[in-house]
């Protein structure tokens, strides 16, 4: 089951039952056919549209979508997602993070990163190497870089603060 928001606006309850899916408890009945990779022909109550998907990002559960030539956003939440949001901890990934530690003990090989770059989540910032590994860390979320406090070369202690954002 998903429930789905269309433009912020809109709220659905999507599940698929067999081989037709269930909107809001009405059992639909469309005929779809795939054009290409991000386009399709639907008719259902012999209505005809033409949908297109935009843009997907599969991390945000977000999606445009062309229905017809109008633009609509879509958002859904799975049972896992609507389960985190009931126990209040939908936010903790929207948390801030001020700085990166140690994970390890280990030496610094490479810095990749600047003071003052803006950086995205999931970038490569630093490699540090810790018994005979190379351990790529990377960004935790979408960050500013204020403060670099090592360098290659360095060896640095679990728990240690390395970068300040």
């Amino acid at each position: 089951m998903y429930k789905v928001k269309v433009n912020d606006k809109y709220n659905y309850e999507i599940e698929k039952n067999g081989d037709g899916l269930l909107i809001d408890n009405e059992k639909i009945t469309a005929d779809v056919k795939q054009l290409s990779n991000l386009a399709y022909h639907i008719i259902n109550n012999l209505q005809s549209y033409n949908v297109e998907v935009v843009s997907f990002d599969s991390s945000e559960k977000t999606a445009e979508i062309k229905v017809n030539n109008n633009v609509y956003t879509v958002t859904a939440k799975d049972q896992f997602d609507i389960l985190l949001d009931k126990l209040g901890l939908s936010n903790l990934n929207a948390s801030k993070v001020s700085e990166i530690k140690a994970p390890m003990p280990g030496m610094v090989l490479k810095v990749f990163v600047g003071e003052g770059m803006e950086i995205k989540k999931g970038d490569n910032l630093f490699v540090l190497e810790a018994m005979k590994m190379e351990n790529i860390i990377k960004a935790p979320a979408d960050v500013v870089v204020k403060t670099v406090k090592i360098k290659p070369g360095d060896k640095v202690e679990k728990g240690q603060i390395l970068m300040l954002f």
